[in-house]
């Protein structure tokens, strides 16, 4: 049994769904907390044509009016009609149609997760230590750190989780360098992009070296360590009964493999590892409250939300989720995939076990 400190998983990630209205200054609450990071998504309108947006990732460290799109290698935009501030229950936003389209009513999802624990330094490790500031919450296993590259190899980069961390993902704030994804199911040597289809790429951007539990180690490369360079940092290490972060294989079939997280995931984001022409798939529980869990998106475009029986269907279940298609973005035969889920405890401290949808 996958007990937990965390009894109620939505006071450090929970996916609000909201409809727009074009107004500005919409306040959106029942978050449950003030988010650090928020990822907001367009899914559909809710009656005539949907049209393309872009993904939306802002964070406190950064600053509200800073965003980054998962689609896309470009630098941070900056826009005062986006997400305008945070408040203590939820978000105010503007008037952009990336997340607040006033045309018609649209349907928007977005992702928030809670760290709050700020603070500031100087970086380790080979060449000169540059600036950093960050937030972070140990218990929920997430921070987020801004620093400054070095340009040298063996630059290291506190995470402040007190645990070595399962997923970094950096993205420049300027200029136009990919995604960098670590994930320690994967090879060291290798990494994947958040804006790219494409498969695993070979380049040991973190040097070859798995994260401590104080940091996580960096090569010279200019998309994750560029001399001078400005780069945001997103990191999680698992939490038992609230995050896992690991891989499964394919099996091609609608009868598909199971994945034992140890709790109901309320949000499963899925990548193929070796075959190119794959997207980021993320599906969560607010959509439709029944098996099979069929609306997902992709993050690595801007398309809205599809409704597809034969691409993407998984069961959300009380201990994983179990793949229900045989298609290539998420089970194709053989396939290798890695996976973020984040959801309610199996069994927290208060014995309230959860049940699958």
């Amino acid at each position: 049994m996958a007990y937990t400190t965390i009894n109620k998983s939505s006071d450090y990630f929970n996916t609000k769904i909201y409809t727009s209205t074009g107004n500005d200054n919409l306040a959106i609450t029942g978050v449950g907390f003030e988010a650090d990071f928020t990822w907001i998504k367009k899914l559909r309108v809710v009656s005539g044509s949907n049209t393309n947006e872009a993904h939306m990732l802002a964070d406190q460290v950064r600053g509200y009016n800073k965003w980054l799109a998962s689609n896309s290698s470009s630098g941070e935009g900056t826009s005062t009609n986006d997400l305008k501030s945070w408040q203590s229950d939820g978000f105010t936003l503007g008037t952009d149609n990336k997340v607040n389209q006033g045309s018609s009513a649209h349907i928007y999802a977005a992702y928030n997760w809670k760290a709050g624990t700020t603070g500031s330094g100087t970086t380790t490790g080979s060449g000169t230590g540059t600036s950093y500031s960050y937030s972070v919450n140990t218990t929920a296993g997430f921070s987020i750190v801004k620093y400054v590259g070095n340009g040298t190899s063996g630059h290291t980069i506190p995470h402040h989780l007190g645990t070595a961390p399962k997923i970094v993902q950096i993205k420049t704030t300027s200029g136009t360098d990919a995604w960098t994804m670590l994930n320690t199911n994967m090879d060291l040597n290798k990494y994947l992009s958040l804006n790219s289809s494409g498969a695993e790429v070979s380049d040991p951007m973190f040097n070859n070296t798995a994260p401590s539990s104080t940091v996580f180690t960096l090569d010279a490369d200019g998309q994750v360590n560029g001399n001078g360079v400005e780069l945001i940092a997103y990191c999680w290490a698992e939490v038992p009964g609230y995050s896992k972060f690991g891989s499964y294989t394919g099996n091609g079939n609608s009868d598909g493999t199971f994945v034992y997280t140890g709790f109901k995931p309320a949000l499963v984001i899925r990548k193929c590892v070796n075959a190119s022409s794959t997207s980021w798939s993320i599906m969560n529980n607010k959509r439709f409250g029944y098996n099979v869990t069929l609306p997902y998106v992709y993050a690595n475009t801007e398309a809205p939300e599809e409704i597809d029986q034969n691409v993407n269907n998984i069961d959300l279940l009380s201990n994983g989720f179990k793949c229900r298609e045989a298609d290539a973005n998420g089970n194709g035969n053989g396939n290798t995939y890695i996976y973020l889920a984040f959801g309610q405890s199996l069994v927290g401290s208060n014995n309230v076990p959860c049940t699958a949808r």
